[in-house]
């Protein structure tokens, strides 16, 4: 049986690094994917981490490996490091301009170089799922990982958010394995998981003070350490794994700026700079207070990158959509209700039955301390990003607290397992049935329930592969409608320009015009190299055209639905898209699709939009 356990997990493993290998190859660069690879590479030129600080910099700079090993064009003369700046996508501009179609090639290699990482939190799942209520648990956890769309869409990514969700998970497992048997080999391995977890994305910071309130509840009903010693040795290891993770962070940023006097630094955001009134100089709410000579322990561009982050969550500058609707600020709801769209619906039903099975006589294996260790990161992430509402953009945010959920209803599997032994029982013995206890039924009914439940969710995975980031599930009726709920990464990222161009030579024997593009991203499309593509043509303060130009005009679903973004010409100049027609286009079907996150239309669909007599009645006689 354990040789069989190693196999399967083996096989999911594989299928996952080769469904991330693929998604990495065939996907465009997204939206922040320049940035951090440029970011990274100019980590590596200059040992410097003030460029795009607010992310630590661990992930991009694993991922710009392989470009520094291949080789690049790079222009650094856009560099600015002033209070609050943000240099960094013009700079990628400039990177994805200079290396052209190269630059596909090099952020396809820096995805492949983070599959690892997924792999590593898909054998963490396995192994606190395994630890907790048995091999079979493992699977089941490892499972919902590796056919998570989530986590498909962005572990495929540059972007840190799956590659923190698996150090974070890391790391919280190293801590229970601690609690669990607290020796200082173990203690020593937890500190430094929390470091990288920390190098990896700043929304983990959050470890830091709840790791010593778990630490003393789950400790506080245990008779081992009711003595006086007991106690002080487990907070003596508690201690050295936070100063071994504050070692750890000041090691990935080379130690630049640590112990700086906290007077000393020039904040952006009202919550530290103590203004409402911005400041090209930057403020200190901390200057003439004693608190302004306390020396911080940490890089100096990890505090800063906090206070970027911030200033962003109290004015982010574009605003926040959810079901058709914008505003300036966020939803506190808005987290609950994108996982409640973007998870597999097979995946919530496994969620319901682990509350069930948790709340009714089908306890858990596993004691009510060791499930708060598991749930309670994933609790103080989840709440923390919800009281975050200045804008509600991204659910990627709140991606750490997957996986936490997933070993939780790996619970479910001894159900499983009940159900199967319950099977080949009856089928060697049919008249067992009648002794079969009514709990014994209720379990077997819950495994069966598991695996079609399972089954369901990697199926309505898979289906939408290789689009696992436009990802929405049945309830909203699929990809199509998604944009109807939520927009930006969660479903448009600029990830399928690609497939546009795949589509267009597909149809290169269909059609002899130019496809007219609107396209959601920072970079030039026309800096990759993508032929038989021209700008759109409609700019926004003009006068409605008396005639649409002949041939397919593709738009972004993010510029479909109004959310305020520039284009780019051939020259690299940015205006702003005609928003007139855009409500009756997407109330068409269009004619085409490039994924799920570019349509197409007709110049006729384009004349109806905008309402122009004789375009519009060939296009109306063409449908009938």
């Amino acid at each position: 049986m354990r040789a069989l356990n190693r196999c399967f997990l083996a096989c999911l493993l594989a299928i996952h690094a080769a469904l991330l290998i693929f998604s990495g190859a065939c996907q465009s660069p997204t939206l922040n994917e320049p940035a951090h690879l440029v970011a990274g590479l100019h980590h590596w030129e200059h040992l410097d981490f003030s460029l795009y600080r607010v992310n630590p910099p661990l992930i991009r700079t694993v991922a710009a490996i392989p470009a520094v090993w291949l080789g690049y064009d790079a222009d650094w003369t856009g560099y600015r490091d002033h209070v609050g700046a943000r240099p960094v996508f013009g700079i990628s501009d400039d990177f994805v301009s200079a290396n052209g179609r190269n630059s596909v090639r090099l952020i396809q290699a820096a995805r492949w170089t983070l599959v690892p990482l997924s792999l590593l939190g898909a054998l963490v799942s396995y192994a606190w799922a395994r630890d907790l209520f048995g091999p079979s648990a493992g699977l089941l956890a490892t499972t919902l990982w590796c056919f998570s769309p989530m986590l498909l869409a962005y572990a495929s990514m540059i972007a840190p958010d799956a590659h923190a969700a698996s150090l974070g998970l890391a790391s919280c497992y190293a801590f229970w394995r601690w609690l669990r048997d607290p020796t200082w080999r173990r203690a020593v391995a937890a500190g430094f998981l929390l470091g990288l977890a920390e190098l990896s994305k700043t929304t983990l910071v959050v470890f830091v003070p709840l790791w010593p309130l778990v630490w003393g509840f789950y400790r506080w009903r245990d008779r081992r350490f009711m003595k006086v010693r007991q106690w002080r040795d487990g907070a003596c290891m508690l201690l050295a794994q936070m100063v071994i993770g504050i070692y750890v962070i000041n090691v990935g940023y080379l130690g630049q700026g640590t112990l700086r006097p906290l007077k000393e630094y020039r904040f952006v955001s009202k919550f530290v700079a103590g203004s409402e009134e911005p400041s090209v100089l930057g403020r200190n709410r901390f200057d003439g207070h004693w608190l302004g000579e306390i020396r911080v322990p940490l890089p100096a561009n990890y505090i800063l990158g906090m206070d970027l982050q911030q200033r962003d969550f109290e004015d982010f500058g574009r605003p926040s959509y959810l079901r058709g609707e914008y505003q300036a600020t966020g939803w506190w709801y808005y987290y609950a209700y994108a996982m409640l769209i973007k998870t597999p619906l097979g995946t919530l039903g496994l969620l319901f039955l682990s509350v069930l099975a948790s709340c009714t006589c089908l306890k858990s294996q596993a004691k009510a301390r060791d499930l708060l260790v598991l749930l309670a990161p994933a609790g103080i992430i989840f709440l923390l990003a919800s009281f975050k509402s200045g804008f509600s953009h991204h659910v990627r945010y709140v991606l750490p607290c997957i996986p936490f959920g997933f070993i939780w209803i790996g619970g479910l599997a001894r159900h499983v397992e009940t159900s199967c032994y319950s099977l080949i029982a009856l089928g060697r013995r049919p008249a067992l049935a009648a002794s079969i206890s009514r709990q014994r039924f209720r379990s077997c009914v819950l495994g069966t329930l598991v695996v079609c439940l399972l089954t369901w969710t990697t199926v309505s995975s898979l289906r939408l592969y290789p689009h696992s980031l436009s990802y929405f599930n049945e309830m909203v009726g699929g990809p199509m409608n998604g944009p109807k709920h939520l927009l930006n990464s969660n479903v448009d990222w600029g990830q399928d320009l690609l497939f546009l161009e795949r589509w267009m030579q597909d149809a290169a024997s269909l059609i002899d015009t130019p496809v007219y593009l609107a396209f959601y991203n920072h970079y030039n499309p026309f800096d990759i190299g993508v032929e038989r593509i021209a700008p759109w043509p409609f700019r926004d303060s003009e006068d409605p055209p008396s005639k649409v130009p002949p041939g397919l005009h593709a738009v972004s679903v993010n510029l479909l639905y109004d959310f305020p973004w520039p284009v780019q010409d051939r020259d690299g100049r940015h205006y702003m898209i005609d928003r007139r027609p855009m409500a009756r286009l997407r109330n068409m079907q269009p004619v085409g699709s490039a994924g799920y996150s570019i349509r197409i239309f007709s110049a006729e669909q384009l004349s109806a939009a905008y309402q122009l007599p004789e375009q519009a009645q060939l296009w109306i006689e063409s449908v009938e």
